[in-house]
């Protein structure tokens, strides 16, 4: 058995299943799990490659010289003008699927994949990738004399340095016109203008949430979707602007991550607005835990007054009666007073001092038999010479 593994892992470079060219650390943002790869003939299926650049972008092309090309290759593509450098990312059927979601208007769009990438290609790659920094800085001072409202987030040079990609932010219409022209004499390029939103440059950028991990648009997120205050409401959340905005200064992207579930369990309970009768008194809604299916009623609207737990289907029950001219006793199913359920210490019955190490007690010196006559030498016989005490009965 173990001989037939080892020959499966030689043949397919696969173990257990899972092929090593499709888990492990997503090292490219917009990595996709390649689930099969270790399907035979998954790679001569279609001669489409995905291959990816600098951040968020990425393209289509033709494998037509039939190199074999797999994950973590870097190839020469086609551009215009020149070629670019970039690096495979997904082969097979699932380039064709991942095809669809790019919306390519026609066969044109995709170009092909000139070969593997040489030391000569990769050497201008290094030396154009060198410059984007000062790029971009003196491009925004070249903004900023032209009194433009807008913000370079950052610059893209292609592979071969003949293009560079100028990746901006606006809140409205900027023309750029001039800018280009400028940008042009400036660094003897290809200008092309890529617009951005905030989102996408905290995507670029990167940077840990709140939550402690690395943000989602620079790590797997590649859609975005619109957030709006709504799905905070749906979850009970405070609307607090500063907990909800993240790192881009827009609404978080979780906060659509489990509203469905919210909406779904917020379903299952009464309105807000149905006030529950008692033969004690009236009761409104105070607060609700959707997901455990509690409601909370005071016998105020306005403040915590006589606080009762209850089920949200006991509160339908309650509901149906009073629709009926009914009125239980109490809100708590069979006259059973429910006691509030505080926390629990867990340490209540342990000393404070149970981890404190015990003081060994010092062990006296013996005295000298001379100390003891000079020195509480007569106390010390009183002690020992003690007379018995009088209700104790002499020894038969």
């Amino acid at each position: 058995m173990e001989q037939k593994q080892k020959e499966y892992e030689i043949r397919t470079g696969c173990s257990r299943g899972l092929c090593r060219a499709a888990i492990g650390r997503q090292d490219r943002q917009l990595n996709t799990y390649d689930w099969l790869a270790d399907v035979p003939g998954n790679a001569d299926s279609t001669d489409l490659v995905e291959v990816q650049f600098k951040h968020t972008r990425k393209g289509y092309y033709h494998n037509v010289n039939k190199l074999p090309l797999k994950k973590g290759d870097i190839v020469a593509v086609e551009a215009s003008p020149g070629h670019d450098i970039g690096v495979v990312t997904l082969t097979g059927r699932l380039v064709k699927m991942q095809l669809k979601k790019a919306n390519l208007k026609s066969a044109d769009d995709i170009k092909r994949v000139y070969r593997l990438a040489r030391q000569i290609d990769m050497e201008k790659y290094h030396e154009a990738k060198a410059r984007e920094h000062e790029t971009m800085i003196e491009s925004r001072e070249i903004a900023k004399g032209l009194g433009l409202q807008m913000k370079i987030g950052d610059v893209e040079y292609q592979g071969d340095g003949q293009k560079a990609i100028f990746y901006y932010i606006a809140d409205e219409r900027v023309d750029f016109r001039q800018l280009i022209k400028d940008l042009a004499a400036a660094f003897h390029v290809r200008i092309e203008m890529k617009q951005i939103g905030a989102r996408q440059e905290a995507g670029r950028i990167g940077g840990t949430g709140p939550c402690g991990r690395e943000l989602c648009c620079a790590t797997w997120m590649k859609n975005f979707v619109s957030v709006s205050t709504s799905a905070a409401r749906f979850q009970d959340i405070s609307l607090n602007p500063q907990k909800l905005a993240g790192m881009c200064a827009k609404l978080k992207c979780c906060l659509n991550y489990e509203v469905d579930d919210y909406i779904e369990a917020g379903r299952r309970l009464p309105g807000r607005d149905v006030m529950l009768q008692t033969l004690d008194s009236d009761y409104y809604m105070f607060k609700t835990d959707i997901l455990a299916g509690l409601v909370t009623y005071s016998t105020d609207k306005r403040m915590a007054a006589n606080l009762e737990t209850i089920t949200a289907e006991r509160a339908k029950e309650i509901i149906e009666m009073n629709k009926r001219g009914e009125k239980p006793e109490s809100l708590q199913p069979d006259n059973k007073q429910r006691e509030p359920e505080g926390p629990v210490d867990l340490l209540a019955g342990d000393s404070i001092t149970r981890f404190d190490k015990s003081k060994k007690k010092k062990k006296k010196k013996p005295q000298q038999p001379g100390a003891q006559h000079q020195e509480g030498g007569g106390e010390t016989r009183e002690r020992k010479n003690k007379k018995k005490p009088r209700n104790e009965e002499p020894k038969q």
